[in-house]
C-alpha cells in the first residue's frame, strides 16, 4: 500500500528551494499559507505560473519582459547614448529605483567565473556589441557586482569595448565589496552611478 504524501511537508520542501528560505522560514510560510483563503493561495499559484509562461527575454537588452522589445528599450525618453551593463535582470529594478539613471540597459545573465565553469561565451554579449557598433552609444556603464567575478567581467568588457572608441565607465565604490546590487539601497546606488570611473 502506497503512502500518501504529506502536503504540508511537500509545500515546505518546495519553499525551502527559494533563496534565503531555510527550514524554519519555509515552515512559517507554509502555515501562513494554510491560514489564507483558498482564493488567495490560487492567486499566488497562478501568479507563479504566469511569470513562467508569459515572460520572455527582450531581444535587444536581454531583460525580462512581457513584450519584445521591452518597455525600457522602446521608451522615447530614455537616453539612447548610455547603456548600463548589469549581471542579472533583478539588477535593473535596483538601479531604476534610484531615479538617477535614464539610459538603456544590457543584461549579461551572469558573470565570468572560471571556478563555476562560466566563461565569456556563456554571457549574453553578442547583441551588446551589435548595439555598440551602430554608432549611437557614447558611454557604457559597467555595473557588475563588486565581486571577483563582477570585476573580472568588467575588465573583460572594457578590453573588448576599448577598440570601439566608446567611453567605458565602472560604477563607483560605495557598494560593499562582495555584495550584490539587489541588496544596495537607492542612495548608495545613486552615488555609485554618479561617481562612476573610467575603466
Amino acid at each position: 500500500m502506497s503512502q500518501s504524501r504529506d502536503p504540508i511537508q511537500e509545500l515546505a520542501n518546495q519553499l525551502k528551494k527559494l533563496p534565503g528560505i531555510g527550514p524554519k522560514s519555509a515552515q512559517r510560510l507554509t502555515f501562513y499559507l494554510i491560514r489564507q483563503a483558498e482564493v488567495e493561495c490560487r492567486q499566488l499559484a497562478e501568479a507563479i505560473v504566469q511569470v513562467k509562461t508569459d515572460l520572455i527575454f527582450c531581444s535587444v537588452c536581454n531583460n525580462i519582459s512581457a513584450v519584445d522589445p521591452c518597455p525600457i528599450c522602446t521608451h522615447p525618453n530614455r537616453d539612447k547614448h548610455l547603456i548600463c551593463v548589469v549581471e542579472e535582470p533583478f539588477n535593473v529594478p535596483s538601479i531604476e529605483k534610484t531615479g538617477h539613471y535614464r539610459g538603456l540597459y544590457h543584461v549579461l545573465h551572469g558573470a565570468i567565473s572560471p571556478i563555476n565553469g562560466i566563461g565569456p561565451e556563456d554571457l549574453k554579449l553578442k547583441n551588446l556589441f551589435d548595439r555598440l557598433r551602430d554608432g549611437t552609444v557614447q558611454e557604457v556603464i559597467v555595473a557588475t557586482n563588486p565581486t571577483a567575478e563582477g570585476e573580472a567581467t568588467a575588465l573583460y568588457l572594457s578590453r573588448l569595448i576599448k577598440p570601439l572608441d566608446i567611453k567605458t565607465t565602472r560604477i563607483a565604490l560605495g557598494i560593499p565589496i562582495g555584495s550584490d546590487l539587489e541588496y544596495a539601497d537607492e542612495l548608495t546606488l545613486s552615488r555609485a552611478l554618479s561617481g562612476r570611473q573610467a575603466l
